[in-house]
């Protein structure tokens, strides 16, 4: 899921808000993504991630172009922020490798459960890089948030291991992607900026393909296609719920991917969080509710503006992943 909108239109430029419909969109989102990283998960233990990362955008591209038809059609692709968008797409695209990377070195729930900490990286990093303003309560809640990050990577003499380390280097990328998210919602719209992302990716992850390839076969191309178009289901039905209701209604919804990455995992791969994950993830993820419900209170109410493409800013502390 790509990017974690909330509104910036005006009210005649929105859909009619529909609680029930945003939140069942959110819970559709987040179980194409765990289909999407359960399959990333199966294809990185044969083929290379360079390749397991193209195919992704590759078949991703379908849903991108759906959405574009669907806000408006080439209107919304008109940009004149193209370096925004090269390095949106860089450092997403960085976080999406090393995300996949993660999901191959550890159970597909604690690569989950880790890379919630990205919106805590996101507040810390968004004073330095975009000056914003964080107050003490806000504060209070990536330090616990932290604390809970610590529980669950739990660090010794022998420091963390490899899959921690690389689940954490993703959600500090994905932190990264979501600033540059936040600079360029200031003018552009999400459609237009989940599709060049989409393009720009897997033109950039195509260059690695010359140096590392396995030719799929029938079933697993077919398996690399349904993780294209379920990653980019996952940004339609994602950017859906965040157009229908509030960030602060749908957002917590968007912590159901752990369930069912936790479900996943133990149906295919027999694989039972621990206890101190569990309750490391029930930290974070409150730490990130609780900056959630700030930066929901705390939105200041944009000019009005009428564009047949509907525009909604990316503001939201929930976890919805580049990858």
């Amino acid at each position: 899921m790509e990017q974690v909108p909330t509104s910036s239109a005006a009210p005649a430029a929105r859909p009619v808000e529909n609680v029930r419909l945003g939140i069942l969109s959110m819970l559709l989102a987040m179980v194409l993504m765990t289909i999407m990283n359960a399959l990333a998960k199966i294809l990185a233990e044969t083929y290379p991630l360079g390749e397991v990362t193209f195919f992704r955008n590759l078949f991703a591209l379908l849903p991108a172009v759906a959405m574009v038809v669907a806000a408006g059609g080439r209107s919304c692709l008109h940009t004149t922020h193209w370096q925004g968008h090269l390095w949106r797409a860089v450092i997403g695209l960085a976080s999406m490798v090393l995300l996949f990377w993660a999901y191959h070195l550890m159970p597909l729930a604690n690569a989950v459960a880790i890379s919630y900490s990205a919106p805590l990286f996101l507040t810390a990093l968004s004073v330095p890089l975009l000056g914003e303003k964080v107050g003490a309560f806000r504060w209070g809640a990536v330090v616990v948030g932290f604390a809970g990050v610590l529980i669950m990577v739990q660090p010794g003499p022998d420091m963390i291991d490899r899959g921690a380390i690389v689940a954490l280097t993703a959600a500090v990328c994905y932190a990264l992607a979501m600033i540059a998210m936040r600079q360029l919602g200031r003018t552009e719209k999400p459609v237009t900026t989940v599709f060049y992302f989409t393009v720009i990716s897997t033109a950039l992850s195509a260059l690695a393909l010359p140096f590392d390839w396995i030719t799929p076969d029938a079933h697993a191309l077919t398996l690399m296609a349904g993780m294209g178009i379920a990653g980019g289901g996952a940004q339609y039905f994602s950017t859906r719920a965040y157009s229908l209701a509030r960030a602060v209604v749908v957002g917590p919804f968007s912590y159901a991917s752990l369930i069912y990455a936790t479900i996943l995992g133990w149906l295919v791969w027999g694989d039972v969080p621990a206890a101190h994950v569990m309750i490391g993830a029930a930290i974070v993820i409150a730490s990130g509710l609780l900056i959630l419900y700030r930066e929901t209170r705390r939105a200041a109410a944009p000019a009005p503006q009428v564009d047949s493409c509907p525009n909604t800013q990316a503001q939201s502390a929930g976890p919805v992943r580049t990858a």
